[in-house]
């Protein structure tokens, strides 16, 4: 079995729900060595998150937006962790539903996505900064 690792550091994003899958396959060259296996995408941080989802229409990304910003909103009296600014702790939030990774199938050299799926920078802070993601491939 071939197992590669690379760190990738993102550009800085607005917040929003940002297209990154053709960053990663440019970042990480060994993809197409491994015929059969798996690529696991990480982010290493608590405020913004990954998905996979549509690729083909941006409006998509922007109901996103629109839906977790009412599902999760700013400036709730309850929330205790706040000396970060207003967009932080709805961050953590966003971030712990939609998760910190996702897992690809790698076929014949290539991610195996489906026509019209994508990966998904969901960065959660206004001001969120470059972010830092671990990729690891493997397979045969």
């Amino acid at each position: 079995m071939k197992i590669y690792q690379k760190e990738v550091r993102l550009p800085a994003f607005p917040r929003g729900f940002h297209l990154i899958t053709d960053i990663i396959g440019k970042e990480f060259k060994e993809i197409p060595a491994i015929t059969s296996g798996m690529l696991q995408v990480f982010i290493c941080h608590t405020s913004a998150s990954l998905c996979i989802n549509e690729n083909a229409d941006p409006t998509v990304r922007e109901d996103f937006e629109s839906h977790f910003n009412q599902m999760v909103p700013e400036n709730m009296p309850y929330y205790l962790h706040n000396y970060e600014g207003p967009d932080d702790m709805p961050a953590h939030i966003k971030a712990a539903l939609l998760g910190a990774s996702v897992q690809i199938p790698i076929t014949r050299g290539k991610l195996n996505l489906g026509t019209w799926q994508g990966i998904f920078l969901c960065e959660h802070r206004d001001q969120g900064g470059s972010r830092r993601l671990v990729l690891t491939a493997f397979g045969v």
